[in-house]
C-alpha cells in the first residue's frame, strides 16, 4: 500500500508550498510518526525562508531530517511533536519529540524520537528544542550562586534562557528588550523586566540573544569588569560592528560564543546529545512555559503564515502549528 504524507517546503527565497511526499514501510528499528504539533523558531526558520543563510554555513545550518539544499527547494524544521503509530512496542501509542521539518506522517529510526514525559502536554513538547539550547546555555555560561544576570532579547531564546536561569539561587535576573510588550511574557515567567535604558548594570553575566548589534554593545555596557557576555544570537548573513575600544580591554571584558550544535565542552565528557534533549523535555514541566508560545495556525496554513512571521506582520516567540486527527 502507498503511504502518503504531506510536507511544507520552501520553494524560493519567501516562497513555501504544500507538498505530498511518498512514505517508506518502517524497517526493523524505525517508527512511523504522526505529527500532532510542530513549532516554528522564529529566528532560525524565518532566517532560511528568507534565503538568509551564507552560504559558508548551509553544512553547519542543516536540520538533521533537511531535504534539499540552501538556499531553496529545502524541506526544514525541527521541533516535531507526534505519536508513535508503529514500531517497537515500547513506543507505539507514545507521544515523542523529533528534529524534524513540518510535516503530517514521517518514518525515522527509533533513535531519534525522545518520548514526551507525561506531565508534559504535547503542545508544550514543541519547545523542546528552544529549552535544549537553554540548557547548553546555562552548562556554557555556568552562573553561580548569587550572580547578577541579564538576558538581553526577549525572544523566544531568550525567555527560555532567562526562565531557567532564574531557577538558580540567590541570582538577581532581568530580562531586557526594546518591547515593552515582553513584560507580560517576563512576569509570566517569574523574572524581573527592564527596556535597555533601564537595565541594571554591574552584571557577572550577560546572555545576549537580540541578534542585534545595539543589543550585544549594550551587553557589554552592563557587564562588570571581568564579566562575561555569552553570545547566543545567530546574525545569518550580516555583519555586526562592536565597540572593542573604550573600556573593553581596560575592564578585561569576555565575549563567548554559545552554539546548540555542540555539547558544552564542560559537559562533553558525561552528557551526550540525548541527555541534554531528555533533559530539556523534562523541564517542560513548567506551566509557565506556556507563555512563549504566541500563537497558533493549522499546517495547511504554513505558506500564507510563514511570510507574515518573516515580516513581523505576525509578531511571534513560538509559533505553534496544529496538525489534524486524519493527518
Amino acid at each position: 500500500m502507498k503511504r502518503t504524507a504531506s510536507a511544507f517546503w520552501l520553494n524560493s527565497p519567501g516562497a513555501g508550498e504544500i507538498r505530498e511526499v511518498t512514505l517508506p514501510a518502517p524497517s526493523e528499528g524505525e517508527v512511523l510518526v504522526r505529527a500532532l504539533y510542530s513549532g516554528v523558531s522564529r529566528g532560525t526558520e524565518t532566517l532560511v525562508f528568507r534565503g538568509g543563510v551564507p552560504e559558508s554555513q548551509h553544512a553547519a545550518m542543516r536540520a538533521p531530517f533537511q531535504e534539499g539544499d540552501f538556499p531553496a527547494p529545502v524541506k526544514y524544521g525541527y521541533l516535531s511533536v507526534g505519536e508513535v503509530e508503529e514500531g517497537p512496542a515500547d513506543l507505539v501509542g507514545r507521544t515523542v519529540f523529533c528534529l524534524y521539518p513540518h510535516q503530517t506522517r514521517y518514518v525515522v529510526p527509533a533513535t531519534a524520537v525522545t518520548p514526551v514525559p507525561e506531565n508534559v502536554p504535547a503542545e508544550r513538547a514543541i519547545l523542546a528544542g528552544t529549552m535544549e539550547t537553554a540548557v547548553n546555555a546555562a552548562w556554557d555560561a555556568a552562573p553561580l550562586v548569587g550572580d547578577r544576570i541579564a538576558v538581553v532579547g526577549g525572544g523566544m531564546i531568550g525567555c527560555s534562557v532567562a526562565a531557567l536561569l532564574a531557577r538558580f539561587p540567590g541570582v538577581r535576573i532581568q530580562l531586557v528588550d526594546a518591547d515593552p510588550a515582553r513584560a507580560t511574557v517576563a512576569k509570566a515567567l517569574g523574572v524581573d523586566f527592564a527596556l535597555p535604558r533601564d537595565a541594571l548594570g554591574e552584571c557577572d553575566l550577560v546572555v545576549h540573544a537580540s541578534a542585534t548589534e545595539q543589543g550585544l554593545a549594550r551587553s557589554l555596557e552592563l557587564l562588570t569588569p571581568e564579566g562575561t557576555v555569552l553570545e547566543l544570537s545567530w546574525y545569518g548573513d550580516r555583519k555586526v560592528s562592536l565597540p572593542l575600544g573604550e573600556a573593553f580591554h581596560s575592564r578585561r571584558l569576555v565575549i563567548r560564543s554559545s552554539q546548540v550544535g555542540t555539547v558544552s565542552p564542560a559537559r562533553r565528557s558525561s552528557r551526550t546529545y540525548a541527555d541534554r534533549l531528555a533533559l530539556a523535555l523534562e523541564l517542560l514541566a513548567d506551566p509557565a512555559l506556556d507563555a512563549l508560545i504566541t500563537g497558533e495556525s493549522a499546517f495547511e496554513e504554513l505558506p500564507q503564515v510563514m511570510p507574515r512571521l518573516t515580516s513581523g506582520e505576525i509578531p511571534a516567540l513560538c509559533h505553534r502549528v496544529r496538525y489534524g486527527k486524519s493527518a
